[in-house]
């Protein structure tokens, strides 16, 4: 293990590696860009649906069974199925592999967020002369900040670290190193590769919680926390009630 730690450090500082079309920074952007165009895609899919069947209560069902349904779906296989449809090496096989890994979480977060607004304060909305438009994006979507947001860096860490499948067809990426050195048995790259897509996710999700701080209303984010205590007070000595003795009644003196 030493070693190929060694090896690793050593692969980092050797200037061919870090440089030219091959090099990781070149990597690391078309990998970033790859993650990027499929979190989009499934964001302009994903969250349109799931705030309007959370807006309006209907098709729910349909929602949990389409997000679990996709969850289930073999990224690589889908990759070949569509590379073998598609025909050619290209980029749309993955991009669409990735959109579908990404949709799940998303749609989930924004129907979850959407649905568990208090009703109490949609119902006030309405009696405020409120239109369903207004209520949806004034109203609901804010309060279901923390949840859509929830999804969206988990879609991200998926979709980066899935991201690497790219290679299978050709394209570049974190992948390359990856696909690379298991094709010439090269352990020191596939490391190396391994670790650049570990700290980009880790990246993407630090860079995603700051961004949840600075757009969620505080209020917000105290929320869950709140509830655990409100669910779970902490103890507080309580006091006994005072039991108030029968006074006897002295006898009559003569």
């Amino acid at each position: 293990m030493g070693a190929l730690i060694a090896d690793v450090i050593a692969w980092f500082g050797d200037p061919s590696n870090l440089t030219g079309s091959t090099g990781v920074p070149t990597r690391i952007v078309e990998h970033i860009r790859y993650s990027g165009v499929a979190l989009i895609i499934a964001a302009l899919i994903a969250v349109p649906i799931g705030a309007l069947v959370g807006h309006t209560g209907r098709g729910g069902f349909a929602v949990v069974g389409v997000a679990n349904g996709l969850r289930s779906l073999p990224e690589i296989g889908v990759v070949l199925l569509l590379v073998t449809f598609v025909g050619g090496v290209s980029l749309t096989p993955v991009t669409i592999a990735l959109v579908v890994l990404a949709i799940p979480p998303l749609l989930g977060g924004t129907y979850a967020g959407v649905r568990n607004v208090d009703r109490a304060t949609v119902d006030a909305a309405r009696g405020m002369g409120m239109t369903e438009r207004e209520i949806l994006t004034k109203v609901e979507l804010p309060n279901a900040l923390p949840l859509i947001i929830g999804g969206l860096r988990t879609a991200t860490l998926q979709v980066i670290a899935t991201a690497a499948v790219a290679a299978l067809v050709g394209v570049g990426g974190l992948g390359r190193y990856l696909i690379d050195g298991l094709g010439v048995r090269d352990y020191t790259q596939m490391a190396a590769g391994a670790l650049l897509i570990a700290a980009l996710a880790l990246l993407a999700e630090a860079v995603l919680a700051g961004v949840q701080r600075l757009v969620v209303s505080p209020g917000l984010r105290t929320t869950a926390s709140t509830g655990r205590r409100a669910a779970a007070p902490p103890s507080e000595p309580v006091e006994e009630p005072q039991t108030r003795s029968t006074p006897v009644p002295e006898p009559a003196r003569s």
